[in-house]
C-alpha cells in the first residue's frame, strides 16, 4: 500500500523574521483612520472567505446515496397476466418497457459510470423467485446430485492466469490450494481510515479453509438453524448447476436471471426510484432492508435487526411480491460484465456482451454480473444496493455474502 504523501502545514521550525521598522511618522489622526481601513479590509476579506466558502460547499461532491433527477418519461408495461399458474415460491413479472441504469451516486460524489447511459429496454414477462434460494433449497439439490460447489473443492491453478501465478509465492501456493478455501468477511482490528486503499487491500476479506456454503464462517460455523437464510458461497457456475438440476427435475426452463430482468423485476413497476420501494432509504424511519449501519468495515450498529444475511422475506417485498431485492446477499445475473455494455445494448430482451472486460481486473479471465448489493453495503461505502447499482464477480468464485435466485420462462 503506498504512503500517503504529508504536507506541510504552518510555520517553518526557527526564529521568525525580524519585524521591519518604519522610517514614516504617522500623526496622531492618521492612526485611528489606518485601523479603520484595517478593518474595513478585514471584514471584506471575511465575507469574500464567506461567500467562496458557500459555493465550494454547493459544488463539493459530498457522500450521498441517490442519484440525479433525469427526464425521463414512464414507458408502458405489459398487461399484468400470468401465462398460467406460477411455479411453486415464484410470482409472474409481466414485462414491459422501462429504463434501466441511471445516475448511480457513489460516496466518494462520483456517477458510477458502468450504469450509464439510461436506456430504453423491453423485457418479455418470466416468473421469478419470491426469494433468494435458501440453504435448505440447495441442501436439496446438493443431497439429491451429491454436486461440490467451487468453494468445496481444492482450487485449481488452471483457473489462474500465469502472471497471477507468478505473483505468489511458494508458501502462498501451498496455503491456497492444498485445501478448500473460499473468502470471509472479517472485520479488521485496526480502524479503517482509508476506505478506497483498504478495498484494494482486500483488507477486510480473509482466504478461509473449509469455509462454504454449509459453513458460511468457516469450521468452527454451521448453518444448524439457518435453512431460510440465503445460501451463500455459490459461484456463478455453482448457480448454473441448480438451475440445469432444477430444469430436469420439472421439466420447465430455470436459469439465472439477465440482467435487464433482474432490474426490470427489482423496480417492481416503480419508476426511476433509487431503491425498489422508492427514493427514501428509511420510510418512516423503517429499514426496508438488510445492510450495513455504522462505520464501514469496522462498526455495524444492527440497526437493521443484523450483523450477517437475513432470513430470506424479513423485509417487506416490493410491489411485484418480490423480498430482498436489495441489500442481504448479491445476487448473481447470467450476463457477462462489461463496464460500457450500456452503450451498445440492444433495446428488446438483452443477454448482456459476448465476453467480460474489467479495467481493474483485467487478468481475471471471466466476470458476470451481479444485482442487489449485500449486508457489507453502506451509505458510507458500497451503496450499490440501488436499483440501477451494477457489481461483478469472477464467476468461479464465491464468498460469504454471495448467493441467487432464479427465474422460469413463461412457456
Amino acid at each position: 500500500m503506498s504512503k500517503q504523501s504529508k504536507h506541510e502545514t504552518g510555520v517553518r521550525a526557527g526564529h521568525p523574521p525580524a519585524a521591519k521598522k518604519s522610517h514614516k511618522s504617522h500623526s496622531p489622526a492618521a492612526a485611528p483612520m489606518s485601523r479603520l481601513r484595517k478593518i474595513l479590509t478585514l471584514l471584506g476579506l471575511l465575507g469574500f472567505c464567506a461567500a467562496l466558502a458557500g459555493v465550494t460547499y454547493a459544488l463539493w461532491p459530498t457522500p450521498k446515496t441517490g442519484r440525479a433527477q433525469l427526464s425521463l418519461k414512464p414507458l408502458p408495461l405489459n398487461p399484468d397476466t400470468p401465462p398460467g399458474p406460477a411455479p411453486e415460491g415464484m410470482v409472474w413479472v409481466r414485462g414491459g418497457e422501462f429504463w434501466m441504469g441511471g445516475e448511480v451516486m457513489q460516496h466518494n460524489g462520483i456517477v458510477a459510470p458502468d450504469s450509464l447511459p439510461a436506456h430504453k429496454v423491453y423485457v418479455d414477462g418470466f416468473f421469478m423467485d419470491k426469494y433468494e434460494v435458501t440453504n435448505e433449497q440447495w441442501a436439496v439439490f446438493a443431497k439429491e446430485t451429491g454436486y461440490l460447489t467451487v468453494a468445496e473443492l481444492k482450487p485449481d491453478p488452471k483457473d489462474f492466469t500465469k502472471e497471477q501465478l507468478d505473483r505468489m509465492t511458494p508458501e502462498h501456493k501451498k496455503e491456497l490450494f492444498d485445501h478448500p478455501v473460499s473468502l470471509v468477511f472479517t472485520p479488521p482490528r485496526e480502524m479503517i481510515f482509508h476506505l478506497e486503499l483498504a478495498h484494494r487491500e482486500h483488507m477486510w476479506w480473509s482466504v478461509v479453509k473449509q469455509a462454504s456454503w454449509k459453513q458460511p464462517e468457516g469450521p468452527t460455523s454451521s448453518i444448524e438453524g439457518k435453512g431460510k437464510h440465503p445460501v451463500t458461497h455459490i459461484a456463478w457456475v455453482d448457480a448454473v448447476e441448480y438451475c440445469e438440476w432444477l430444469s430436469k427435475k420439472t421439466g420447465r426452463t430455470y436459469r439465472l436471471p439477465t440482467e435487464a430482468e433482474w432490474e426490470f423485476a427489482a423496480r417492481g413497476g416503480l419508476h426511476q426510484k433509487d431503491f425498489p420501494w422508492g427514493d427514501d432509504l428509511t420510510p418512516d424511519d423503517k429499514w426496508m432492508t438488510n445492510i450495513w449501519q455504522g462505520r464501514f468495515p469496522n462498526e455495524n450498529s444492527e440497526a437493521d435487526g443484523f450483523a450477517r444475511a437475513a432470513p430470506v422475506g424479513s423485509f417487506p417485498p416490493n410491489d411485484y411480491g418480490l423480498y430482498d431485492m436489495a441489500g442481504n446477499v448479491w445476487e448473481w445475473c447470467s450476463d457477462y460484465y462489461r463496464k460500457d455494455y450500456y452503450k451498445e445494448s440492444p433495446e428488446k430482451n438483452p443477454k448482456g456482451p459476448t465476453s467480460s472486460f474489467d479495467i481493474h481486473e483485467p487478468d481475471v479471465k471471466e466476470k458476470r454480473v451481479q444485482r442487489g448489493g449485500s449486508f457489507l453495503c453502506s451509505e458510507l461505502y458500497c451503496i450499490r444496493f440501488q436499483v440501477a447499482a451494477r457489481g461483478k464477480g469472477e464467476a468461479k468464485s464465491g464468498q460469504n455474502h454471495i448467493g441467487f435466485r432464479t427465474v422460469c420462462e413463461a412457456k
